[in-house]
């Protein structure tokens, strides 16, 4: 097996541009930092952007703890329609208000305009609440979405049903009945209102005449909130767009999504690809290391617990210890400063909860355990 080159062990904050999935991010790490052990903290769209924590060497083993920290994000949300992803990067399945062209082959086909959603009783009332929606309409309808509220995840998303992946069955076209998960609203912050927005270009499937699947192009216009969402672990942005469209009866899908804060990191900490590599060229390793955030950064609020002797071979194997420190979670580290596990304390008993030790960097403690 290749040896990697370099051993950074901590978090680096990347800012995630459009276009990449936050597994491409780790695999453009790889390449650039010349290391294989990186893992990134929670999935964000293609098209979303914004701060996405990636734990590297050592620092992998708090993947799963940072994954369900709270996030903050700022999302651009399109009134009057709906789609099969959930945002704008889908199909249309409704719009209320929009401009239709035709882009078959066949301009025969032009003369033979499909019985479609753009007409009717029903359209026509949804339509017209849409247009007569205020924002004050829009800040009540979010409100009933902050604090715990049952959510059906999207059926382009990560989440497994027996096995499977949700968005590879949707690619199969497939939809299927998925269990709501609770999930906790912390704040929703609208910020503009405004029917002003450019419009989205879109596609939309009807049957033609003849039983042909065919596409359509939409040009849609309507109202665009612009809102902040403070969450907890699980929350799907595009879903809370889906259930405040069908709480206002207009219908809605994500446009922009921007993740502002993650894991206690913010904008202004994050670098890009560009940068890291930058960095890498012109700076080296240490260039790295100045953006690089420790392991046990991520446990500021926690007090420390310094162990020495026998204590310390036992905290090198990850043992339980006694001590006369109150109850609570400390962090552990040994005589000479080296950060090394969480414990739990209870009844002058420390249990371990993490360990993060490099016992490479401490190979003589463990020479001894009596």
């Amino acid at each position: 097996m290749k040896k990697e080159t370099n051993k950074f062990n901590g978090i680096l904050p990347i800012y995630k541009e459009a276009g990449f999935t936050s597994n491409d991010v780790v695999a453009k790490l790889r390449g650039i930092l010349h290391m294989r052990k990186i893992g990134h903290t929670g999935t964000l769209d293609p098209d979303a952007t914004g701060v996405l924590p990636v734990c590297l060497g050592k620092g992998t083993s708090l993947v799963s703890m940072l994954t369900d920290t709270d996030k903050t994000y700022i999302c651009r949300m399109r009134l009057g329609i709906t789609t099969d992803t959930e945002d704008t990067s889908g199909k249309l399945l409704t719009c209320l208000t929009g401009t239709q062209t035709w882009t078959a082959a066949d301009t025969g086909e032009l003369n033979h305009p499909e019985d479609d959603d753009f007409t009717g009783d029903e359209f026509l009332a949804r339509r017209h609440h849409l247009i007569h929606l205020s924002e004050s309409d829009v800040r009540r309808a979010v409100q009933n979405f902050v604090g715990e509220y049952d959510q059906i995840p999207p059926m382009y998303s990560a989440k497994k049903v027996n096995g499977r992946k949700l968005y590879d069955l949707a690619r199969e076209g497939k939809v299927i009945e998925r269990k709501p998960c609770r999930v906790k609203i912390y704040s929703v912050d609208i910020q503009d209102y405004t029917w002003q927005a450019p419009p989205v270009i879109m596609q939309k499937e009807y049957t033609d005449i003849d039983g042909t699947i065919r596409e359509k192009t939409v040009m849609v216009t309507g109202p665009v909130v612009t809102m902040e969402v403070s969450c907890g672990k699980g929350t799907y942005i595009r879903s809370l767009c889906r259930d405040i469209g069908e709480k206002l009866g207009v219908g809605a899908a994500m446009e922009e999504l921007r993740r502002t804060r993650a894991a206690g990191f913010s904008e202004e900490e994050t670098i890009t690809l560009d940068e890291a590599e930058r960095l890498m060229k012109e700076v080296g390793t240490q260039g790295i290391e100045k953006h690089l955030y420790s392991i046990e950064s991520m446990f500021s609020e926690y007090s420390e617990l310094t162990v020495s002797g026998h204590d310390e071979h036992l905290v090198w194997n990850g043992n339980r210890f006694s001590t006369d420190a109150e109850n609570g979670t400390y962090r552990v580290k040994l005589s000479d400063g080296a950060f090394a596990a969480l414990y739990e304390v209870s009844a002058g008993e420390a249990k371990l909860v993490k360990y993060f030790l490099d016992k490479e960097s401490h190979p003589a403690l463990g020479e001894k355990t009596e």
